[in-house]
C-alpha cells in the first residue's frame, strides 16, 4: 500500500502571507503545497513569489486552487489562471463547475457548462494543465453520476475531479471513489469540517475520515490529499491535523 503525499491548501490561512505558509509548511513536514488564486496567488508576480520560495524550502506546487465558475466566468480570468499556473509549475487548475446542484440544472444551463468547459479544458491543453472540479454541493459536481455524464461529454482527458467528503453519507462517499477513482487528481480533507458536519446531522463517527483514507491507500492513489481549512485557522490545531495525516 502507498503512502500519502501531503498538501496544505493556503486559503485555509487566509490572513498569512505566502511567505508564511511556505515557512509553515516546511515546519510541519508538508511536501505540497495548493495556492489559492483569490488572495495568496493573484498576479504573475505572486506566482514567481510563490514558486521560488517553494523551490528553496524544497516544496512542490501541487494545483492552482481557482474560483473559476464555469459557465459564468470570463475567458480573460481564465486565460490569467493559465499563465500564473504555468509560472508556479503546478499540475492543475481546481474549478467550481457552475452555481447549481446537478439536479437543478436545465438542459440550457447544461449547454452553458458544457460547452465552456471544453473551451477552458482546450485552453488548459495547450499549457499542459489538468482541469479539476471541487466535489462540492451548489455546483454541478454535486453527484457521482452527474460528474460521470459531464465528464463523458466532455471528452476530454485534461478534465479530471477532486474527491471531498461531507463526512456523513459513508455509502455515497465509498461508492463515489470506486465509480470516479479513475478521475480523481486530489483530495481535499479537514478535520474540522468533519467535526462540524457531523454535529450537524447528528451523527459521531471519529473514524470516518480514516476510513476514506484507508481505501485510497488500498487503492495505491498517488495524487495529494490536502489539507483545506482547520479548527479556527490556528497553527496548533493545523500541527495536530497533519500529525494525524503523517501517522496514518
Amino acid at each position: 500500500m502507498s503512502s500519502f503525499k501531503i498538501g496544505l491548501a493556503s486559503v485555509t490561512f487566509r490572513n498569512k502571507s505566502i511567505e508564511e505558509i511556505v515557512a509553515l509548511c516546511r515546519s510541519a513536514g508538508v511536501g505540497f503545497i495548493e495556492w489559492g488564486a483569490d488572495v495568496h496567488v493573484v498576479t504573475a508576480e505572486d506566482a514567481k513569489k510563490a514558486k521560488a520560495l517553494c523551490d528553496e524550502a524544497g516544496i512542490k506546487i501541487s494545483s492552482y486552487g481557482s474560483y473559476y465558475r464555469v459557465g459564468y466566468s470570463k475567458q480573460e480570468e481564465w486565460l490569467t489562471l493559465c499563465e500564473n499556473a504555468r509560472i508556479m509549475g503546478a499540475e492543475s487548475i481546481r474549478i467550481w463547475l457552475g452555481k447549481k446542484n446537478s439536479e437543478d440544472t436545465d438542459g440550457k444551463e447544461y449547454k452553458i457548462l458544457l460547452d465552456d468547459l471544453e473551451n477552458i479544458c482546450a485552453i488548459a491543453e495547450k499549457y499542459g494543465l489538468l482541469v479539476c472540479p471541487e466535489c462540492h454541493d451548489y455546483t454541478f459536481n454535486n453527484d457521482t453520476q452527474a460528474f460521470l455524464k459531464i465528464q463523458a461529454d466532455v471528452g476530454k482527458s485534461n478534465f479530471k475531479t477532486y474527491f471531498q467528503s461531507r463526512y456523513f453519507r459513508m455509502t455515497y462517499d465509498l461508492d463515489r471513489i470506486e465509480k470516479t477513482y479513475d478521475y480523481i487528481e486530489n483530495v481535499h480533507v479537514s478535520y474540522s469540517d468533519m467535526k462540524r458536519e457531523q454535529e450537524e446531522n447528528k451523527i459521531k463517527d471519529e473514524n470516518y475520515l480514516d476510513t476514506l483514507l484507508k481505501r485510497f491507500r488500498e487503492k495505491n492513489f498517488d495524487g495529494v490529499v490536502i489539507l483545506e481549512f482547520t479548527e479556527n485557522s490556528d497553527e496548533n490545531a493545523f500541527s495536530e491535523d497533519i500529525r494525524k495525516l503523517k501517522a496514518y
